[in-house]
Order: structure tokens, then sequence, then C-alpha cells
């Protein structure tokens, strides 16, 4: 009797951004972390858009700490795909 091999899942790979647009990204999440004003992010994998403050920006994590409410989101830096402030 033969056993067929299980497929593996593919998954689905990170869009690709340019410098250019990861420079822009980096510099609207300096200037709304600087002025205190409320960003809204469209976040790779995310069904919907996260709206609240930049609290922190960690450069040895890579993460955007946003407080929401009172919570706070950890999102990586790479998984960020718009940033538009509010």
């Amino acid at each position: 009797m033969m056993f067929q091999k299980p497929t593996k899942a593919k998954k689905t790979p990170r869009p690709t951004r340019d410098e250019f647009e990861l420079e822009e990204i980096a510099n609207s999440l300096t200037e709304a972390h600087q002025e205190k004003k409320e960003v809204s992010l469209i976040v790779w994998r995310k069904e919907e858009q996260i709206c609240g403050k930049v609290a922190k920006l960690d450069g040895q994590t890579k993460l955007i700490h946003i407080e929401k409410n009172l919570s706070t989101l950890k999102i990586p830096f790479i998984d960020i795909m718009k940033v538009s402030i509010i």
C-alpha cells in the first residue's frame, strides 16, 4: 500500500517595498510620535485598520508600540504597509 506525502501549506509572501517606501513610512511614524498625533495603519495580514497614538519606536526590536484605548499593540515595522496621520 502506497501513502501519499502530505503537501505543505504555502504561506503568502510579504509584499516587497523599496527603500523609498520604507523611509516614507518611518518618517510618517517619527513625525506622528514627535507631534503626538493619532495614526491609522494598514498592517499586512490584518483585516482592519489600526488607529492609535505612537507610544514608542523601538529600534532594537523593530516594533512600533501603538496605544489604542487602554492597551498597547506592538506591531513589527516590516508589516506596516501604509501610515496615515489623522
